[in-house]
């Protein structure tokens, strides 16, 4: 018999985070999240990102127990952060930046808080 593929892909949730001039929607795929993000006005970190390197993929985002925790374990092994201190981002999770310069010139974030 054939087999069919059946797309798992949900929208999770929307929302704007005005301190950070963004309106995103997450949406499920399988077993990760893709984050699509805009930018509520030109002079946003998000929209000087985009009027610099044009539209695509912004950061990678990893899932961790505890954002401080993980912080502290990046800056022992050498990398640069953006963040000391972890602060609340999408969806009301809390959230850090990693410098891209850390992590082969990808800007990644760690995450906790769970899903949505």
């Amino acid at each position: 018999s054939r087999r069919e593929h059946r797309r798992e892909e949900a929208l999770e949730h929307r929302d704007a985070v005005p301190d950070q001039g963004v309106e995103a929607a997450s949406v499920l795929v399988g077993s990760g999240r893709v984050e699509l993000v805009t930018p509520t006005a030109d002079d946003t970190p998000v929209g000087r990102f985009l009027a610099k390197r044009g539209p695509g993929m912004h950061h990678v985002a990893y899932e961790v127990d505890d954002v401080l925790a993980a912080l502290r374990e990046l800056e022992a092994e050498g990398a640069q952060l953006i963040d000391e201190r972890p602060h609340r981002g999408l969806f009301g999770l809390e959230v850090a930046f990693v410098h891209p310069d850390a992590v082969h010139g990808v800007l990644t974030e760690v995450v906790s808080g769970g899903r949505g």
